[in-house]
């Protein structure tokens, strides 16, 4: 997913509905800043100590600010939080385009809007999840996101992209519940996180659009030995009108 994510393209849309996409939706729909990142905890607090902001809890928590899209609900209005995820944190840096967005089912319309004002070629990037070896796990959910999307986009697609919307526009009678059956949904409703596939289902109920902006810290001012370390901080904003 991380090499798709740095294709070529004028907008790439990063897709992690369980759960980092839906997890930004929902900060910045409270008005929060998310700065995306991977490694370890204490990198993430470095960072986060160098932007002002605080850093998610390690372990996925209700309680605590964290990757569980419920326990942003709690986020304040201007906080920054810096949000680690193996996949949607990582493609969101590794994106190339000259835009890039964060979209999931809860912000679909608004982020398909705003990807075609922008104009140009647009790249729909459906992370996926891991198998524990580490390798490329399909997640339905990303599929669905991904469709959702590419159905309020229009124009001339891909027979991928044609067929990620087919699928969508399938399932979309009954979406939630095949977001809580499929393996994700499933996942996080055993580990006692119910409500999280509940907010990843909801459809075009926020109308934000969140993109990554590039703040005026560099990684190497937190993280000097990091591979990010002449790039810029980026963060998530809404940019939606």
């Amino acid at each position: 997913a991380r090499s798709g994510a740095a294709r070529a393209a004028d907008v790439a849309i990063i897709i992690d509905v369980m759960s980092f996409s839906t997890s930004v939706s929902i900060a910045i729909e409270r008005g929060a800043k998310v700065f995306p990142f991977w490694g370890d905890y204490a990198e993430s607090e470095a960072v986060a100590k160098t932007v002002g902001a605080v850093a998610a809890s390690k372990t996925r928590s209700k309680e605590q600010l964290s990757l569980s899209p419920i326990s942003l609900t709690k986020i304040e209005d201007g906080q920054a939080l810096v949000l680690p995820s193996p996949n949607g944190s990582r493609c969101s840096l590794a994106a190339k385009a000259k835009d890039v967005l964060c979209g999931c089912l809860r912000n679909a319309k608004t982020v398909a809007e705003t990807a075609a004002s922008v104009g140009g070629s647009i790249l729909v990037v459906p992370a996926g999840e891991q198998w524990p070896d580490g390798s490329l796990r399909v997640a339905f959910e990303d599929l669905m996101g991904a469709g959702a999307i590419i159905s309020f986009l229009g124009g001339d697609l891909t027979p991928e992209a044609r067929a990620a919307a087919a699928a969508f526009e399938d399932a979309k009678p009954n979406l939630r519940e095949r977001l809580l059956a499929c393996p994700s949904g499933v996942e996080l409703i055993e580990k006692g996180y119910p409500e999280d596939p509940e907010l990843a289902a909801e459809l075009n109920v926020a109308n934000v659009a969140p993109m990554l902006m590039r703040h005026r810290a560099r990684y190497r001012d937190a993280l000097p030995n990091s591979e990010l370390a002449d790039r810029r901080v980026r963060y998530y904003e809404d940019v939606a009108a």
